[in-house]
Formats: C-alpha cells, sequence, structure tokens
C-alpha cells in the first residue's frame, strides 16, 4: 500500500451511484490519495467535486485504470464485462456493483456483514450484491445464525432509482405531467409508474419470473451459503425516488419467539431495529443512511416458527455504493490493496 493513500477510480462517476459513491468514499475518510472518475465520452470536459476541488471526469478506454488500486464500477453490466478484467489486467482491484459477474463461481459475492470470510478468495474482482438482495440478507443472516433459514418469499418495493438516474427523472416528469393534465411519456419504465405500482423489474423469464426475482432467489444462495434454500420473490417498481422496502416471511427450522428474533437482529451489525411495530421504517426515513432499517418484527401464524419483518433501506448507499466501499474497507483492513 502506498503511504499517501490508494488511487481509486470509479467506473460510471457521473451516475445516480457514481456520485454515492465518491460521497461515500468521502464520509467513511477512505485513504484516497487520488480520484479517478471515469465515464462515456459524452462526460468528458464536465467536473466533479471531490474534496473542495473540481476534477476532471476521464473518459473510460483500454488505458484508464494505469496506476489504480482500487477501481469501483456502477455503469452497466456489458461495461464491467469489457472493462474490468482490463483493470485487474493493470492491478487493481475491482468491485462490481452491476449483475456481470455476481454468479460467476470464481468470483465472490459479498456483504460484509454477512460473509466476509468470502474476501479471502478472490481472482482480482468482487461483486456487490442486487440492492434488494443487500438488505435482506443483511436481515436474514441474523435470524440464521440463532434459528436456522428453512424458506424465505419475500416481496419488494424498489424505487425508481434502482433503474438510474433516467429511470428518476421519468418518474419526475410523469409525476408533473398527471398533476397538470399533460400528455405522459414511457421511456425508461415499461408503463406508466407514477401514482401506481408496476410488478416488473427487469425482463420477464420463461418461468414468469423477472430476472430481478431470479437475482434475490440466486444471490440469496449463494451469499449465505446456502445453495438448496428455498426462496421465492416478487419485485414491484413504485412511485418512490430513493429507497426499497422489502416484506419479508421467514420459516426457520427452529422456534424463534419475536422478543429474541428482536434481540438477534438488534446485536448484528449494520441494522437498526424498531421494536414497536406502530414506529416502523419508511423509505423517507432510510434516505442518506447507511444502515438497513427493520420493523414489524412479528409471528407469521401460518406456518410453523414463521416470521414476519419489513426492510428497508437507501438502495444507492448500503444498496450500491455503501456496501462496495464496505467491501474495499475490509480489503484494505486485510491488506489486500496495493
Amino acid at each position: 500500500m502506498k503511504q499517501s493513500g490508494l488511487v481509486v477510480a470509479i467506473v460510471g462517476a457521473t451516475g445516480a451511484v457514481g456520485e454515492e459513491m465518491r460521497t461515500v468514499l468521502a464520509e467513511h475518510r477512505f485513504p484516497v490519495s487520488r480520484l479517478i472518475p471515469l465515464a462515456s465520452e459524452r462526460s468528458a470536459g464536465t467536473h466533479i467535486e471531490w474534496r473542495g476541488e473540481q476534477v476532471p471526469v476521464e473518459v473510460l478506454d483500454d488505458d484508464a485504470f494505469e496506476g489504480v488500486d482500487l477501481a469501483l464500477f456502477s455503469a452497466g453490466a456489458s461495461i464491467s464485462e469489457r472493462y474490468a478484467p482490463k483493470a485487474v489486467a493493470a492491478g487493481a482491484v475491482v468491485v462490481d456493483n452491476t449483475r456481470a459477474f455476481r454468479m460467476h463461481p470464481e468470483v465472490p459475492l459479498v456483504v460484509p456483514e454477512v460473509n466476509p470470510e468470502a474476501l479471502a478468495d478472490h481472482n482480482g474482482i468482487i461483486a456487490n450484491p442486487n440492492c434488494s438482495t443487500i438488505q435482506m440478507v443483511a436481515a436474514l443472516q441474523p435470524l440464521h445464525a440463532v434459528a436456522g433459514l428453512k424458506r424465505v418469499v419475500v416481496s419488494t418495493y424498489q424505487s425508481a432509482s434502482g433503474a438510474g438516474r433516467d429511470a428518476m427523472d421519468e418518474l419526475r416528469d410523469q409525476t408533473v405531467a398527471l398533476l397538470n393534465f399533460a400528455e405522459i411519456k414511457t421511456d425508461v419504465f415499461p408503463r406508466r409508474l407514477a401514482f401506481d405500482v408496476l410488478p416488473h423489474i427487469d425482463r420477464f423469464e420463461d418461468d414468469g419470473y423477472t430476472r430481478e426475482e431470479h437475482k434475490m432467489v440466486n444471490e440469496t444462495r449463494k451469499i449465505m451459503g446456502l445453495p438448496d434454500l428455498p426462496v421465492c420473490a416478487t419485485c414491484v417498481r413504485v412511485p418512490v425516488f430513493i429507497g426499497h422496502a422489502c416484506s419479508i416471511n421467514v420459516e426457520l427450522q427452529r422456534p424463534l419467539d419475536v422478543e429474541a428474533a428482536l434481540d438477534a437482529l438488534e446485536a448484528a451489525p449494520g441494522l437498526i431495529v424498531q421494536r414497536d411495530s406502530s414506529s416502523y421504517p419508511t423509505a423517507a426515513d432510510c434516505v442518506g443512511q447507511d444502515p438497513v432499517y427493520v420493523g414489524r418484527v412479528r409471528r407469521d401464524p401460518s406456518v410453523e416458527h414463521g416470521l414476519v419483518l419489513w426492510v428497508v433501506a437507501d438502495n444507492l448507499r448500503k444498496g450500491a455504493a455503501t456496501n462496495s466501499v464496505q467491501i474495499a474497507e475490509a480489503l484494505h483492513a486485510a491488506g489486500a490493496l496495493a
């Protein structure tokens, strides 16, 4: 490790998650000696603010990673597939926030509060999980540790920002148009999102589930090391700008009453638990915050050893930028960034 700190590149630096990565790096005082914001040619000539200075955005190309120690990617799977191996070849460690490498058997998929041990074995690329998966497994892990998971059924309520900056702009424009009785335009979402909810995130697969729902199933199994865990997901887009929520039904292998479950959740890192069910967290509560919020923990009387919980997090932070930086912090603490 360089005495003066690390050279850090952010791929997709002008996007919503890229901006949050920069913010979290600063807030967490990550040891950055030089920040290199990388984006497409259309961002060439623009600047971003970093530690009180204006830093020029550089164009992402094959030679962009020379001298880079850490590369944080959040510019789409096709960009990661093309450029992440180039970053590794140049000597950087990559933390990738796309779906490109998540299910690759040689790439660890990591939530530091859940499976930090997976960071010990990587080939230069670490995958950041799907945003809703992150907040769900953060809440599931402490319950699994004390009573074992038997089955999980989850419904998500995901904000527009999960689809990027253009999606947030579209929700804003649709809302304004509806309130002014104007024409509604739909470019990002498959149907109008303003004042509606869409049970449709990412493309539909042959089995009737969406790719987002498959992500939650497969990523949960990989992160928790439970390849046969029954998981069923329904992912819904809601007209909220930032903040994802999950309603989770958990069937456990052993008895666990509500008070013991609350105790386990409160003792877990990265969670804020609201014990009073009438004082529940919402998306508005979590915006700009790093923790995962848990509330409305109650018994599920329809199954043996069942619990229900409500989980909320800022999808741009814990669901993306914060988790990426936490992975980098763990690597740095282990001396794995040179």
